[in-house]
């Protein structure tokens, strides 16, 4: 019965968390021209969101921040997207370090 319970309020909670994930982003994207600090500091919250109830960022949101500084990126303002074999490469401004991200072949 313990179980049950603690299953279903960690349920809720994550439930909780993506929204409040998908809210700040939306805001994050809303504010970036205002303020880009900002924005970044909204992408911060979500991932320590994320990471406090072991929630995956959705994957519409992904491309939209530096993994290694966990700024908003913006492409380009402040991040350059690239294609080189068969990958798209988020190359951010702010900390000059890049992502690899797989393209899918197209059916």
């Amino acid at each position: 019965m313990q179980k049950n319970n603690n299953l279903r309020k960690k349920e809720k909670d994550r439930e909780i968390a993506l929204e409040r994930i998908e809210s700040l982003f939306n805001q994050a994207k809303e504010v970036f021209k205002k303020d880009s600090s900002l924005s970044d500091r909204y992408v911060k919250i979500a991932n320590k969101i994320a990471m406090k109830t072991k929630t995956k960022i959705p994957a519409k949101f992904k491309r939209n921040f530096c993994k290694h500084c966990l700024s908003y990126l913006k492409p380009g303002i402040n991040c350059r997207i690239r294609t080189k074999n068969k990958n798209l490469i988020y190359y951010c401004m702010n900390c000059k370090k890049y992502t690899k991200f797989g393209l899918k072949k197209p059916k």
